[in-house]
């Protein structure tokens, strides 16, 4: 899918680009976190999805650390209601891989395929190897991906920024990079052994991104996304406060470079935000005691537009086929039809990102103050304006 021309005669121009009013495809994020059932305060469907349909998303993906988990059709259909009633766009629903997503019994995969996108325990990692080859195994039976948070507990120590030079300077704990990239070079072991479809959560280390391209070489049925935040920061532009904490953390200058390679070469297919809200209270204690996650449906096409492609390093092309063309065909997802899926965006005018103005009950984000260009005047889902200005 490319860019619709409206009034731009060359959308590879970015001068000639920036003077217009475009349209394009709608979004979907494979990552994100709604909080409900279960965590209301933080974020409900019918706010969650507002602001994905004012940021020009079409489809969510919705994570399982809910209360209760979406475990089984039971716990599920909670879930599947609130869709129903309140959902502005699509909300397609992770099942867990795992009973509660504690890592000790499989989930009941066989009567929740017909309604998931995939199976997940993303906020916490399958860490037993003999559990997660049984999931992928059982995925593999019913043509259902597996959507892994990648994190070796046993490796975090504790940590909860990067352990890099900031960590160093300031006396904060690390979470080092092989608690990621470890779990994911076990599981493309098993994802070669079971022939499962597998797709990496939020990879933020340049020792991922290596071990994904070359299982990609390898043939191996491997998929993965990286998120706004990890593309344009890096660990040096850190401030003590809990809107710049998220897991897996930011790293340094050379992972954020490395994420860039592996966008440019293929490698990696995706940008989801891993939309995260928490309350202000829980945000609000600084690095070491803040909640992570962030808020990122709001941000995620200015900042990816403003520091990629008006920075020349990506095609406005290049961006849609991350955040819309490959999501929809790795998931499963028909085409946009633009005729009744669409969104308008004003990229000519510049202005500063205020998370006072976020329709997300989620207001934390590391992006607050930044000017960009991006602002979605309209959005149209279904052949029905969900979102205009």
């Amino acid at each position: 899918m490319r860019a619709m021309e409206v009034k731009t005669k060359d959308l590879n121009d970015k001068n000639e680009l920036d003077k217009y009013t475009i349209t394009i495809p709608t979004f979907v994020d494979v990552h994100v976190h709604l909080r409900e059932p279960g965590f209301f305060y933080k974020e409900t469907i019918k706010t969650g999805t507002n602001a994905a349909a004012k940021s020009g998303y079409s489809h969510l993906f919705a994570m399982p650390n809910l209360n209760p988990v979406p475990d089984s059709l039971e716990n599920l259909n909670i879930q599947l209601e609130i869709i129903k009633r309140d959902a502005l766009i699509n909300v397609i629903p992770y099942g867990s891989i795992t009973m509660g997503e504690k890592g000790r019994t499989l989930a009941n995969f066989q009567e929740m395929t017909p309604f998931v996108a995939g199976f997940s325990d993303d906020g916490v990692g399958v860490e037993n190897e003999e559990m997660m080859e049984k999931a992928m195994a059982m995925a593999k039976s019913l043509d259902k991906i597996i959507v892994a948070h990648c994190e070796d507990m046993s490796l975090r120590d504790g940590g909860y920024i990067h352990a890099g030079n900031y960590a160093t300077e300031h006396g904060h704990k690390g979470i080092c990079s092989e608690s990621e990239w470890k779990p994911i070079e076990r599981d493309l072991k098993l994802a070669a052994k079971t022939g499962c479809s597998y797709h990496v959560c939020h990879v933020s280390a340049k020792e991922s991104v290596a071990i994904i391209r070359e299982a990609k070489k390898a043939g191996i049925d491997v998929t993965c996304e990286t998120a706004p935040h990890y593309l344009t920061l890096n660990d040096g532009m850190l401030k003590d406060e809990g809107r710049f904490k998220m897991n897996p953390p930011i790293r340094g200058e050379k992972d954020r470079e490395a994420l860039i390679e592996g966008i440019l070469d293929g490698t990696i297919d995706m940008i989801a935000t891993d939309h995260a809200p928490h309350s202000l209270e829980e945000k609000s204690k600084g690095l070491r005691d803040s909640a992570m996650g962030i808020t990122g449906l709001e941000t995620a096409f200015p900042i990816l537009y403003t520091k990629l492609v008006k920075a020349g390093i990506l095609t406005l092309d290049k961006l849609i086929e991350l955040m819309s063309t490959n999501p929809r065909k790795r998931f499963g997802l028909t085409c946009s039809n633009t005729d009744k899926e669409y969104a308008v965006w004003d990229i000519g005018t510049e202005y500063s990102i205020d998370s006072e103005t976020f329709e997300s009950m989620g207001k934390s984000t590391p992006f607050d103050g930044w000017r960009v260009y991006g602002k979605c005047l309209k959005t149209v889902v279904n052949n029905k304006t969900v979102w205009s200005i």
